[in-house]
């Protein structure tokens, strides 16, 4: 049976509940503003009764505080992770976007392609009307390498995009890294308390703020079960906490953390022909390979990726067809319509590297060869065996070979291919018309080339090879010659980077041709005729591969492909951070219903438990008198 005392520990078990109930809305109210914070709630139960011997049964004994919970729902949590990362793609898009348009854009206060590329016709038709004045002829030249200038700055300003997207990969890593760092850390420490039986609230408050954070830069998965004493079988209070990313790669278990290294590509490992030198490729410490392209790397890493490497699916792919252990070479046979065309081609010329199935080699040179008859395309690599771990041998015979990977995104290798296709196209129809059989000069000497390109060691490319093997061209370089005979000159050479004019036309303007016939006058000016008709008619812009003008228009329409596709883009990006900033701030309110500190809620609960403690204080109160009366009173 109960002692006389007992009454007395049942209100101390009240005062103390609600004295933690207290507590809990005390610091929850202090809470209300902290970013990351879970609202907590004291949990209680009835104590086990006693039982009495009596014709009731038992008596009970009171309240316990067993735990003050977090509420928090882990569903939302994972909604909330899973449009982060899409926002953090759509915003880190739409922000290059923008720049990538501002580039491109011609109006009233920037000079753009058709500005330019109207004046040079503007000087052209000038010429036409006066083709034998030297002055007419010099201006024409000048805007014509305008062009050139435009050229060469677009390309200019989209590798130093590339360049800031490159180190925007670097710091985004840094940040992953140190993430990672920090929930190892914390998970240590929640373990270290819960193997106490307590709940570590607080630091897993921080833990769920760094996987917010985490969300943003990478798509992120958490899983976390309870560590089990399998001898004694029973729960020892520890979790097991793992954080994959990317699509399943582990990021964080428990303790243990992984980092992403950065690792800069030598120049004989570019991708295509205009990337940047020195771009980064991402591995794992442990010497695990990232992997770079799986579309569900998510977050802002997938969008710079997909924003610095985005080749709109175009990379160079086929099947070997012959292996040459001996020369050392490869052959692959191609059936895609770009990799056929050389204006399209991305190669790069100073070596790479070239996946030969499941083996990775790198190639120092390679060469193209298009059989007119038959429309059958190969490409023939020289492996440089001084680089990798990997053999030739035959047994790459009919294995798919690749060079770079497909990024199903128009990022900057796209735009820079569009660019290099339209010079080399343009440049080389508009050069075919000036020598053509018969044009002359003012001093009546064969017709030359206008349009050119800057090659490495400081000369001018002439593209006698191109006239001279037409689409049977080739092409060679070693990274260990400087000789500028390894180079055979074709139009594959010429990017928008170094498209310019060519020096001798530039110095003496009257020897740009303007008509044919030796012994016809200078107004006759049917080749100015011609390359007029350039500027309008697609079907005079014509490949090797006979696809007719760039992207089916004009020359002239050059900008409005490009802008399409810039426009369509930022568009999309914008759209996308749009809708996904809209329900971030939904999840988060579904999140915060449940985890937030309301402050209505929490003046209620302190109402309740300042009653409650009143209560419990009056029996208290009540006992002592009764104790008083029995003890000091009773007898006397």
């Amino acid at each position: 049976m109960p002692s006389q005392f007992f009454g007395l520990n049942i209100s101390y078990t009240g005062l103390t509940a609600a004295n933690a109930g207290l507590n809990t809305v005390s610091n929850n109210i202090s809470n209300v503003e902290t970013e990351g914070y879970s609202r907590q709630s004291a949990v209680q139960e009835a104590n086990l009764a006693l039982r009495t011997f009596t014709t009731y049964g038992c008596a009970g004994a009171g309240v316990d505080t067993i735990a003050i919970e977090r509420l928090h729902d882990d569903f939302y949590d994972s909604k909330f992770w899973d449009n982060s990362e899409k926002l953090g793609e759509e915003s880190i898009k739409a922000y290059y976007m923008k720049s990538m348009e501002n580039y491109f854009v011609d109006d009233d206060t920037t000079s753009g392609f058709n500005t330019t590329f109207n004046l040079m016709y503007n000087a052209l038709e000038e010429l036409q009307k006066n083709s034998g004045d030297t002055a007419v002829k010099a201006q024409f030249v000048n805007y014509a390498q305008g062009l050139c200038d435009y050229f060469n700055t677009l390309s200019t300003q989209l590798s130093e995009l590339q360049k800031d997207i490159n180190m925007e990969i670097k710091d985004t890593v840094s940040e992953i890294n140190s993430i990672s760092e920090q929930i190892a850390s914390l998970n240590k420490q929640i373990n270290v308390i819960e193997l106490s039986g307590a709940r570590a609230n607080e630091l897993r408050d921080k833990r769920i703020l760094l996987i917010d954070e985490l969300s943003k830069y990478v798509s992120v998965e958490v899983k976390e079960t309870p560590i089990i004493d399998t001898v004694n079988n029973y729960d020892t209070g520890a979790n097991r906490y793992m954080v994959t990313i990317a699509g399943g790669q582990l990021l964080v278990d428990t303790n243990d953390y992984n980092t992403i290294e950065c690792v800069q590509r030598e120049v004989f490992e570019t991708v295509n022909q205009s990337d940047c030198v020195g771009l980064y490729d991402l591995k794992w410490s442990n010497g695990a390979t990232f992997n770079l392209y799986s579309t569900m790397t998510g977050g802002k890493l997938q969008g710079l990726i997909e924003l610095r490497d985005g080749n709109n699916t175009e990379y160079f792919n086929g099947t070997v067809s012959k292996v040459d252990t001996q020369k050392g070479e490869v052959e692959v046979t191609v059936s895609y319509d770009y990799l056929k065309d050389l204006d399209k081609c991305t190669l790069s010329s100073t070596g790479g590297k070239i996946s030969l199935g499941v083996e990775t080699y790198y190639y120092s040179a390679w060469s193209y060869n298009m059989d007119p008859a038959t429309g059958e395309c190969k490409y023939t690599f020289t492996i440089d065996s001084r680089y990798g771990d990997c053999t030739l041998s035959n047994s790459r015979l009919n294995t798919e070979a690749k060079v770079g990977k497909s990024v199903d995104y128009q990022g900057i290798p796209y735009y820079q291919e569009q660019l290099n296709e339209f010079v080399r196209l343009y440049a080389k129809c508009f050069n075919k018309i000036l020598l053509q059989d018969g044009s002359v000069d003012s001093y009546g000497n064969p017709g030359s080339i206008l349009f050119s390109g800057k090659d490495p060691l400081g000369g001018q490319y002439d593209f006698d090879d191109y006239y001279t093997n037409g689409i049977n061209e080739c092409y060679s370089y070693d990274t260990d010659t400087t000789d500028e005979e390894s180079y055979y000159d074709s139009y594959y050479l010429l990017t928008a980077s170094n498209f310019a004019i060519n020096r001798d036309i530039a110095i003496d303007p009257q020897k740009l041709a303007t008509r044919t016939g030796l012994t016809d006058g200078d107004s006759k000016a049917d080749v100015v005729d011609q390359l007029i008709a350039l500027k309008s008619d697609a079907s005079k812009l014509v490949s090797d591969s006979g696809r007719i003008g760039f992207r089916g228009g004009s020359a002239s329409e050059f900008l409005q492909a490009l802008l399409s596709d810039v426009a369509l883009n930022a568009s999309r990006a914008n759209s996308g951070q749009t809708y996904y900033t809209t329900m971030s701030g939904t999840i988060d309110n579904q999140r915060l219903s449940v985890s937030g500190v309301d402050s209505d809620e929490e003046a209620v609960s302190l109402v309740r438990y300042q009653n409650s403690y009143n209560l419990a204080s009056r029996m208290i109160q009540t006992f002592t008198e009764i104790y008083d009366r029995l003890i000091l009173q009773t007898g006397v």
